[in-house]
């Protein structure tokens, strides 16, 4: 089969694809992906290389590009990626609806090449072999931000750079193509997506394998992490919001707020009494002195301890109850499981019938 030949109008048409690429970021290799946009008639051309690359990822791209290219085209030009696709190749290809609501906001849609036909995103495809030979050669990073900083000014220097196969500087062909974009909205949301987690017993929360802090008064309730480029906000409520930088690498660290952890030794102070304590004395409040005995003369965790006099408060009939609590109280008892047999002899007639002996 020949292969295609295409030309392109000023404002018509943006490339989008991505590739592999290996970088050295803060010391460590990682295979990334290269993330690239060309304006298919003044092949003006934008990219950013992130670790992952999925469709929050896709959004926060592709926002970044149109903003460099200063305006929105009619159509994307994808291939069948399913990143964007939900179903479906080339004419016949229906976008995933979150994407396709992401387009309608700009005002572009769209489109997939056919199966086979590469010459139809050619333009986007030269470039990647032109970022790995060029761009990448011999370059070390400090940070992804550092990497994707650089990458814009060396877009910026490619640009303007006379290129022998299009006989032309891209950046004077999109002078007259930037007459032909439609004007960018007047306000871009920011890309986020949410997450919930619920709070580890250390005090964090899991995202993209790296775990961020929380106040440790947080532990074990459920949280909304927002996601955005370059944040993480955990929310427990309106007034309660942890901020952190979004960290992309290296996975399985983390990210520990000054702020999220009290001195040594000053833990976190209990301004109620356990939850077991207030339902004991609603309950039987005449066994309060026992209940503050026990606190400070028992053997057992004072949550346990409550905990286990609750069990027996609720299990027993509530008159052996009181009167084992009492005469514990009166020889100064706290042993809760010797309590316990105390109520049971108490109770042993009413609930263990014995058969007489012939």
């Amino acid at each position: 089969m020949p292969a295609g030949h295409y030309q392109f109008e000023p404002g018509i048409e943006m490339q989008h694809d991505t590739s592999p690429h290996t970088v050295e970021v803060g010391g460590k290799n990682y295979q990334a992906q290269t993330a690239s946009a060309v304006l298919a008639y003044s092949r003006l051309l934008f990219f950013q290389i992130n670790p992952r690359f999925q469709r929050f990822d896709c959004k926060v791209f592709l926002s970044d590009a149109l903003r460099y290219m200063g305006g929105v085209v009619e159509r994307v030009m994808i291939d069948n990626t399913h990143v964007v696709v939900l179903r479906g190749t080339g004419r016949e290809m229906i976008p995933v609806p979150e994407m396709e609501a992401f387009a309608e906001r700009f005002g572009f849609h769209f489109v997939a090449h056919e199966r086979g036909d590469a010459n139809r995103s050619a333009r986007v495809e030269r470039p990647f072999w032109f970022i790995e030979r060029n761009f990448l050669v011999g370059r070390k990073f400090g940070s992804w931000e550092d990497l994707n900083q650089q990458a814009r000014q060396w877009c910026d220097r490619v640009n303007a750079t006379y290129k022998k196969h299009i006989r032309a500087v891209p950046r004077e062909l999109y002078a007259v193509e930037r007459l032909h974009l439609k004007p960018l909205p007047a306000w871009i949301p920011e890309v986020y997506r949410l997450h919930l987690r619920t709070v580890d017993v250390e005090g964090y929360v899991s995202v993209n394998s790296i775990r961020y802090s929380v106040p440790v008064a947080w532990i074990g309730r459920s949280v909304e992490v927002r996601e955005t480029r370059d944040k993480f906000e955990i929310e427990l409520d309106a007034r309660h919001i942890a901020t952190h930088v979004r960290v992309l690498t290296p996975p399985s660290q983390r990210i520990t707020l000054a702020e999220h952890r009290p001195p040594r030794g000053e833990g976190v102070k209990r301004s109620d009494p356990h939850p077991e304590e207030q339902a004991i004395l609603q309950a039987a409040p005449e066994i309060a002195p026992y209940v503050a005995a026990l606190k400070q003369k028992g053997r057992k965790v004072v949550a346990l301890a409550l905990r286990q006099l609750l069990r027996l408060l609720n299990e027993y009939p509530r008159q052996p109850f009181l009167d084992a609590v009492q005469e514990a109280a009166q020889y100064g008892l706290y042993d809760l499981d010797r309590l316990e047999r105390m109520i049971l002899r108490r109770v042993a007639h009413d609930y263990f019938r014995l058969e007489p002996h012939d």
